[in-house]
């Protein structure tokens, strides 16, 4: 009898979990939608379910090194491109995410591995020309340059040498490439490139007119709107500004640095009362992000345990991260993981109703009973 109740308990167990594709899929819905933190937890757990799935454990990378989680961001990276050797985008985002945290000889040293066990590849080429970027400015011109010798179609190529001459205060040429890019591609954040260097030469018409191609192409795209009214305060169309800012807004309530800039509209256009609450509201939200990051560096640290089967270890660190920001619904997800594996069930379940109380795409993934 006993061994006939614990193979129902399993099959019961088995039937309950939920479907890590439908999860993922679920997740990709949620960025959209722009509920990053529910989309994040959704990651987490389908990245331990389907530990060799490169496109999850890309997915999760983006996600964590949104939030500056970098060195989980690297991890995550790194199990995709150990899956899949040729998947050329989280490579790229491996060597990427390896500059931004510092580690550029690292990066280089990935690069050039790649190129030397491919050197007629153009794509093992370009990535050597993002892992420049930041640590010789000229080489990684000359690598991109080598690159759209090989393959002149090559738009990212493109893109991102127009990025490094930008940096060069080469202006003319930047141009050019970014027009040879979107001749190529019309990628929204050529456009939004192209807006930048035409704002920075005084060239407003031209920049809003790059900024609406941006905004035509990717109509929820934030940074575009949030330049737009920059570029419209500059202007001295305040109502027109306000729109735009108000527009990033209500796609990204959370972002402070665009209600920081409706303030400054605000308060040229002369209301001072709505440029006071605008100006509350930026410094409360810019303070939250700092806490709420160090909160989601902590969470990822808590579900590396998590997955590596270490979940007491897991729960210290849910609770260090709930300790820096009470409100941070993944922890208190991660958390009701963590406590459930650990069988206390009370505490897991309401860990869980927590997290969906702070955030209601988060449910429970198995009933609690």
């Amino acid at each position: 009898m006993p061994l006939c109740v614990a193979l129902l308990t399993s099959l019961l167990l088995t039937i309950q979990q939920p479907d890590p594709k439908a999860a993922y899929t679920r997740a990709i819905q949620l960025e959209e939608q722009g509920n990053y933190p529910a989309a994040l937890a959704l990651l987490w757990e389908t990245a331990g379910a389907l530990p060799r799935d490169a496109d999850v454990q890309n997915r999760l990378g983006e996600a964590l090194e949104r939030i500056g989680a970098l060195e989980a961001a690297i991890e995550a990276y790194d199990r995709a491109v150990a899956v899949r050797p040729g998947f050329a985008k989280a490579f790229n985002n491996l060597i990427l995410v390896l500059v931004k945290a510092g580690r550029g000889p690292a990066a280089l040293e990935r690069a050039r591995a790649r190129v030397a066990a491919a050197p007629s590849d153009a794509d093992s080429l370009f990535t050597l020309g993002l892992a420049q970027t930041e640590q010789d400015v000229d080489a990684a011109v000359a690598t991109f340059r080598r690159v759209l010798t090989m393959a002149p179609g090559h738009g990212l190529a493109h893109y991102n040498l127009a990025l490094v001459l930008k940096r060069a205060d080469r202006a003319r040429e930047a141009i050019d490439e970014l027009s040879r890019s979107l001749a190529i591609e019309p990628r929204p954040e050529a456009h939004l490139a192209l807006a930048g260097i035409h704002f920075q030469q005084g060239d407003f018409e031209r920049a809003e007119r790059a900024l609406t191609a941006a905004i035509a192409a990717e109509p929820r795209y934030v940074d575009a709107y949030v330049m737009l009214g920059a570029v419209r305060k500059a202007q001295r169309r305040y109502r027109a500004a306000a729109e735009a800012l108000s527009r990033a807004i209500a796609l990204r309530p959370d972002l402070w640095s665009a209600h920081a800039t409706l303030a400054q509209v605000s308060k040229l256009d002369g209301d001072e009362a709505a440029a006071g609450r605008q100006a509350a509201e930026a410094e409360r939200l810019r303070l939250r992000a700092q806490v709420e990051q160090e909160a989601g560096v902590w969470t990822a640290v808590g579900t590396a345990s998590l997955d590596a089967g270490n979940p007491a270890v897991a729960v210290e660190r849910f609770r260090r991260a709930l300790a820096i920001f009470e409100l941070y619904a993944p922890a208190h997800y991660q958390l009701g993981r963590a406590l459930q594996l650990l069988g206390q069930r009370d505490a897991s379940r309401a860990a869980f109703a927590r997290a969906r109380e702070l955030n209601p795409s988060l449910v429970a993934p198995v009933e609690i009973r």
